[in-house]
């Protein structure tokens, strides 16, 4: 085979290495310029610091922060694979042959745009980990991407906010039929763009695919002065609405800067930065209110998909690092195991944010509503893998021990231990299952997006 028919073969895969570069580019200088904008530290009497000082960046209240090393050993543990077994079985049980998708939730036929991006990650993880071939891998993606690139899109724009698996039809939260859909959720999107990019990078060959699905998507819809833009009904007509917070902003601009979106205003923290103290650590909250209701919470799901997924960066290393260290500081203190972050519950009302701050106040349980649900606060699995993958303490190894025993063979992992009582929270999910396949990959290889290269 000739020089210029590899050449050829291999485009799709050099474009995407191009805009990766560009994208990391980008990144390094986003963080120089706030390196360079940093100002005085704030006195150290000062617990809170809610509206930046003029002038002074609230960045700067993470420059003591030294970030902790990760954990990465470059081989499984001896009980990874076995983990990582369990966690797989979750999506050999939840795949829908006719259309290629997986259940949001076990045995509950929907999914949004984050839970199929979630399932991409899934199939990268578990072919990293030699569970699948990766002509399984190949087969399994090709499938989902025939019935995304078909399904009918919200206005004629971008994916609808849910989808029936087992249809392809557009429905509401409720997996109810809707002629004209719910809108859009810029977060999800994009969280299915990063996967799209990681598949990208490790099956080159899908590059085409890949392609006609992104050019059906009017993704320009989406971004708007290099923020995320969500599209919303109200009142039957289309509402276009900033979205993300400190945290899934910055995660999700990285994943759309992987394929050349400008998202300079996403990435930036500090416009919408305040730092709260919670057990002597810095934690980054958002100043805006979560969906306009109630004050914004900060979890730990976008900090661990960051540093799985993307490897972190030098302030969401810092984030994370505090955010872990908030955590372990709780246990030590109360004797109570903490990993904490949005989870699914196997009773009403069925989702919740476990916050390090959120609602005005350390370590609430916020509902959707923006209700107070304290009494469901959740041991979670795929943060306990997660922090034991990316930093690999003795902390962490606790939260494994804990975890452990929780594993189903037949099901795969619950969501956690209820704090409560110490019983299980027994709803088995797609994001939780592939955080577990997602970290127990990280260990072994690294950031996803370095796996392959």
């Amino acid at each position: 085979m000739s020089f210029r028919t590899n050449l050829i073969k291999a485009r799709s895969h050099i474009t995407f290495l191009v805009a990766l570069g560009l994208g990391l580019a980008l990144v390094i200088t986003l963080e120089n310029t706030i390196d360079n904008r940093k100002a005085t530290t704030p006195a150290a009497s000062e617990k809170v610091a809610s509206t930046p000082v003029e002038n002074q960046s609230p960045l700067s209240a993470f420059d003591d922060i030294t970030p902790l090393p990760l954990a990465i050993t470059g081989q499984s543990a001896e009980n990874d694979i076995a983990y990582a077994h369990i966690a797989w079985r979750y999506f050999e049980n939840n795949t829908h042959p006719e259309t290629g998708l997986v259940n949001s939730a076990d045995k509950y036929p929907s999914t949004t745009m984050w839970e199929t991006g979630s399932y991409f990650i899934a199939v990268v993880s578990a072919d990293l980990l030699g569970l699948i071939e990766k002509s399984e891998a190949e087969a399994r993606i090709e499938d989902a991407l025939a019935t995304l690139t078909d399904m009918r899109l919200f206005d004629d724009i971008l994916p609808n906010k849910a989808y029936n698996v087992q249809t392809g039809e557009l429905v509401d939260y409720g997996n109810r039929p809707v002629e004209r859909g719910l809108g859009w959720s810029a977060l999800d999107i994009a969280r299915m763009v990063g996967a799209l990019g990681q598949v990208q990078n490790s099956y080159p060959d899908l590059a085409p695919q890949i392609a006609a699905l992104m050019n059906k998507w009017d993704l320009s819809q989406m971004v708007e002065d290099g923020q995320l833009i969500g599209g919303n009904i109200a009142n039957d007509k289309l509402r276009r609405d900033q979205e993300g917070r400190v945290g899934y902003e910055q995660y999700a601009a990285k994943a759309m800067m992987l394929f050349g979106f400008d998202m300079f205003n996403a990435y930036r923290a500090e416009d919408h930065l305040m730092v709260k103290e919670v057990m002597g650590q810095p934690i980054p909250v958002d100043a805006r209110l979560h969906r306009n209701i109630t004050p914004a919470f900060t979890v730990s799901e976008p900090y661990i998909f960051d540093g799985l997924e993307f490897g972190f960066d030098a302030r969401s290393h810092r984030f994370a690092t505090a955010i872990y260290k908030a955590q372990e500081a709780r246990y030590r203190e109360t004797g109570v195991l903490t990993a904490v972050s949005e989870s699914h519950l196997d009773e009403a009302p069925y989702f919740v944010y476990s916050s390090i701050w959120g609602g005005g106040a350390p370590w609430a349980v916020m509902t959707f509503k923006g209700e107070r649900l304290d009494s469901k606060r959740t041991v979670t699995t795929k943060v306990a893998f997660a922090l034991d993958a990316l930093f690999g303490t003795d902390y962490t190894r606790e939260l494994i021990a804990a975890i452990a025993p929780l594993g189903d063979p037949d099901r795969g992992w619950p969501e956690g231990i209820y704090e409560i009582d110490g019983s299980t929270n027994g709803s088995v999910t797609t994001n939780t299952n592939a955080t577990v396949l997602a970290a127990l990959a990280f260990r072994a290889h690294g950031p996803l997006i370095r796996a392959h290269q």
